[in-house]
């Protein structure tokens, strides 16, 4: 805001501030002492010095959201390679950066073969939702699992599981990758049940739904995992080839094993 602004909006701006600040006092009583000292010329350098103060506050924000986050540095929009996919799949990344759906705590689910950029993708979103003043935290699902199920161990899984209520968005990479004991799924499964249409989960995985029951091991408790998920979700398909297997070929140079799931 410039000083070429009313009175009322530099007045008003100076309270929305203050207020934000939580400085509750000097939000109900500065402009209005200002005013009656006839002080108003001073109003809007004062604005511009809060002004400052709030940008310095939201850059000090992002930086300790983007540490808590655990999202790889590199895997932002600026390095994604959205040429090679679909432009309604690149276009909807963009919607789900504005981070509309946090309202109604809704659920992104990515599912494709290892290589095609869904990790990737999904790290894009959740740099550009930090951007924005969203909490979020990217985990390997099976770390995570191991996190809480040493909680549960300590009978600590309640803090855990409140500690993540923090994160508006949790970014579970490679479900379904490595085979889970009924512990872990189970572990799982409390995860996604205590997030329900409370906060939003995000998914990678190469697992179609039909094939879910090798994670959950039983069909109601795959049944009601996967019901909570979808309620609320948004479904990406990642139906283009591999990004390292097309470099392998571009180099003359086929690969020998499996790229690991998710990425």
């Amino acid at each position: 805001m410039t000083r070429a602004a009313t009175p009322r909006a530099v007045g008003d701006r100076i309270t929305t501030l203050l207020t934000g600040f939580t400085l509750t006092t000097a939000a109900r009583e500065l402009v209005g002492r200002f005013v009656q000292a006839e002080q108003q010329p001073a109003l809007p350098l004062l604005l511009e010095v809060l002004e400052l103060e709030a940008q310095e506050r939201h850059e000090r924000r992002i930086t300790r959201l983007r540490r808590a986050s655990k999202l790889p540095p590199a895997k932002t929009f600026a390095t994604l390679d959205e040429g090679r996919l679909p432009p309604a799949l690149v276009r909807r990344l963009h919607e789900l950066a504005e981070g509309d759906f946090l309202e109604e705590a809704t659920n992104v689910l990515a599912f494709g073969l290892p290589g095609v950029g869904k990790s990737h993708a999904m790290c894009a979103v959740g740099h550009a939702l930090i951007e924005r003043g969203h909490a979020v935290l990217f985990m390997p699902t099976y770390s995570l699992v191991q996190e809480l199920l040493a909680a549960k161990q300590k009978l600590d899984l309640p803090r855990a599981l409140r500690k993540l209520d923090q994160f508006a968005v949790l970014i579970l990479d490679d479900v379904g990758y490595i085979q889970q004991s009924p512990e872990e799924a189970e572990i799982l499964f409390t995860l996604l049940a205590e997030r329900y249409e409370r906060r939003s989960v995000f998914i990678t995985s190469n697992l179609i739904f039909e094939h879910w029951d090798r994670i959950f091991r039983d069909q109601m408790a795959t049944a009601a995992a996967i019901d909570r998920l979808v309620h609320y979700s948004v479904l990406l398909e990642f139906d283009v080839p591999s990004f390292r297997t097309e470099a392998a070929k571009s180099r003359g140079n086929t690969p020998t094993r499996r790229a690991p799931a998710g990425r």
